[in-house]
């Protein structure tokens, strides 16, 4: 009887940490499935089968791309990963192929920036999961002269490119610009 009141407390702590961790999976999950393509992003597309179907390439500034049996290149600027295929098998189903299974991922997402008060500032690959402590650490961590109450982020997704104020713990998407401000003591 004592043993199993000793581990209740415990299995609880587990089953949160599991229901937090899967949380975490879960959010991350759907911001890669909502990740909208531009340029510096690395995308493979591929059609199950054909070999000659696979296309690997770095978008540029003008986000166009050019595939196999479709006439007019593509803007995939602003699209999703999921979107982009649908725009594929729209145009190659059923005429060229009869049933394509189309497989299109994000092989490199376009960096982050990370500017002001850090060891080295500069752009960085982006990685699932990144927050602004991480990619704080990326670029050598703070200065002496660095406040950790005066970080802001412009979203690259931001149109107005308005200045937020961000948290260690927020979190950095592909193509923002994180600026850390010098401390006035």
């Amino acid at each position: 009887m004592y043993k199993a009141i000793k581990l209740l407390p415990l299995s609880i702590f587990f089953l949160i940490v599991i229901t937090y961790s899967q949380y975490l999976v879960a959010e991350d999950s759907l911001v890669v499935s909502n990740y909208k393509l531009d340029s510096g992003d690395s995308i493979r597309i591929s059609i199950f089968g054909e070999d000659d179907m696979l296309l690997e390439t770095k978008l540029d500034d003008s986000s166009l791309i050019t595939y196999p049996y479709i006439e007019q290149p593509i803007k995939v600027r602003g699209m999703s990963v999921k979107q982009l295929e649908e725009f594929l098998l729209e145009r190659l189903k059923p005429d060229v192929f009869l049933n394509p299974s189309i497989q299109i991922s994000v092989i490199e997402y376009r960096p982050f920036f990370i500017n002001g008060q850090v060891s080295s500032p500069g752009g960085y690959p982006f990685q699932p999961g990144l927050n602004v402590s991480k990619a704080i650490t990326l670029a050598g961590g703070l200065t002496e002269r660095a406040s950790e109450s005066s970080i802001y982020v412009v979203r690259a997704t931001d149109k107005s490119e308005s200045k937020i104020k961000v948290k260690l713990n927020d979190k950095v998407f592909p193509g923002d610009v994180l600026s850390i401000e010098e401390s006035f003591f």
